[in-house]
Parts: structure tokens; C-alpha cells; sequence
């Protein structure tokens, strides 16, 4: 997988760049799949997990105007993301394992290298640039449904909306959006590889095949899992004044 990311980082940026036209088709077919699962996802998660919980919580000392604050920190660092991440990895990820997959085992793949076609700069790379701008940009579509759910936890426990706004916007920084954003991107690029590498690597026919979207889709979230660690601790590091939580 690391010399698939390599050659698929070197394929992208030297010329010639004939696949203007899959990653188009490929960004559109990401989109038209993953909009309305993301949509529900991220509602349905920011209204049950940090919406209703937290304000259960934070009813117990009538401190429900800090729920705003606590949706700083998170669904823009943290829910959003991972449900971004997990929703284009189980849709669009394993279509991308399935069809690569599929053309190994018609051994298309050995056919387009026999042309003198490079399989990974005309398959690999647009799925890798298709998925990485998918799911950055996403990831705003994920923030404000995730918000959203905040809105609605603060509505049923019939309280207005400004304290929510004020203590929101307090602690939000652009520090949190372009980390969120940056962040979302990379996982992105991870499943990408993951899903591109299980399928150019399936073997045993259509159970193969199924096997490797198993694969792709657990070591994907493996992957993201770690990276998230890895990113977070960095970014607290590095940025400092984020730890701290505003009135």
C-alpha cells in the first residue's frame, strides 16, 4: 500500500494527465451515492449522540447554553469527520474495490498494461483525486446537518436557540474548520489507497472479489482510526489555545 501511495502521488503530478474525464465521472458517482446516506448519517448522529446526550446531561446543572460550545468540540473536530469518513468508505470505497476488483479478475488490468496503459494513472489516480475532494467537501455538508442535530436536541428541550449560537461561535475557530476540513481530506486519500489496493490485488474469482470489499472496508477504518489519533494529538499540540473551552 505505501508503494501504491508513492506511484499514485508521482503518477498525479507528471505529465501526461489523461484522466480528466474518469475523475470527473468518478467524483460525480461518489456524489450522486454518498449525499443522502451522509445527510441521514449526520443528522441522525448529531441529534443522538452529542445533541441528545449532552443535553441530558448538561440539563442537570442548567447549564443547556453550553451545548453549543460542546458541539465545537464535537461534531466539527470529530463526529463529522468520522461519519464522513465512514459513509464514503462503505459506499463509494467499495464500489471502487468491486470494480477494480472485478477487472482483475477478467484480468483487464494485465490487458490495459499489455496496451502499454498504466492502470494506476488512469485508474488509480482518479479515484484517489475524486475521493480526496469528495470528502473534504463533504465534510462542510457533514458540519452543518451535524449542527443541525445540535439545533434540534436544543429545540425539543424547549430552549432558544441564542444561548446555543453564542457559546457555538465562541469557541469555533478557523483553526477547528480548516483542521476538520484538512483532516477529512486525508481519510479521503487513505481509503482511496486502501479500496484501490484490495481491489488491483483480489484473486479467487467473485468470492475474491468479495473478500477484498471486506477487507478494504475494516482495514480503511483501521487506518482512519489511527490517523485521527495521530492528527488530533498533533493539532492540540501545535494549536494550544483550541483546549481551552470559552464561556
Amino acid at each position: 500500500m505505501m508503494v501504491l501511495t508513492g506511484k499514485t502521488l508521482v503518477s498525479a503530478v507528471r505529465p501526461p494527465y489523461p484522466y480528466g474525464g474518469e475523475f470527473a465521472s468518478q467524483f460525480m458517482f461518489a456524489l450522486k451515492l454518498c449525499w443522502f446516506p451522509l445527510l441521514v448519517s449526520t443528522v441522525a448522529f448529531g441529534y443522538g449522540a452529542p445533541g441528545l446526550q449532552a443535553a441530558n446531561f448538561l440539563v442537570l446543572f442548567g447549564a443547556l447554553d453550553r451545548l453549543g460550545g460542546f458541539f465545537v468540540l464535537s461534531s466539527i473536530r470529530e463526529f463529522a469527520p468520522f461519519v464522513d469518513a465512514i459513509v464514503l468508505a462503505g459506499v463509494a470505497g467499495t464500489a471502487i474495490t468491486a470494480d477494480l476488483g472485478a477487472r482483475k479478475i477478467r484480468e483487464e488490468l494485465d490487458a490495459l498494461q499489455v496496451l502499454g496503459v498504466d492502470p494506476i494513472k488512469n485508474l488509480v489516480v482518479p479515484r484517489f483525486l475524486a475521493l480526496m475532494l469528495c470528502t473534504g467537501l463533504f465534510d462542510i455538508y457533514a458540519l452543518i446537518f451535524g449542527i443541525f442535530g445540535g439545533i434540534l436536541a436544543t429545540l425539543v428541550n424547549h430552549e432558544p436557540l441564542g444561548p446555543f449560537w453564542a457559546t457555538f461561535f465562541n469557541n469555533a475557530s478557523t483553526t477547528d474548520l480548516w483542521g476538520s476540513v484538512v483532516k477529512t481530506t486525508i481519510f479521503g486519500a487513505i481509503i482511496a489507497i486502501v479500496c484501490c489496493y484490495k481491489g488491483m490485488t483480489a484473486s479467487g474469482g467473485a468470492e475474491g472479489v468479495g473478500r477484498a470489499v471486506n477487507q478494504a472496508v475494516v482495514i480503511a477504518f483501521l487506518g482512519i482510526f489511527a490517523f485521527n489519533y495521530a492528527f488530533t494529538q498533533t493539532l492540540l499540540a501545535t494549536h494550544p489555545e483550541i483546549t481551552s473551552i470559552v464561556k
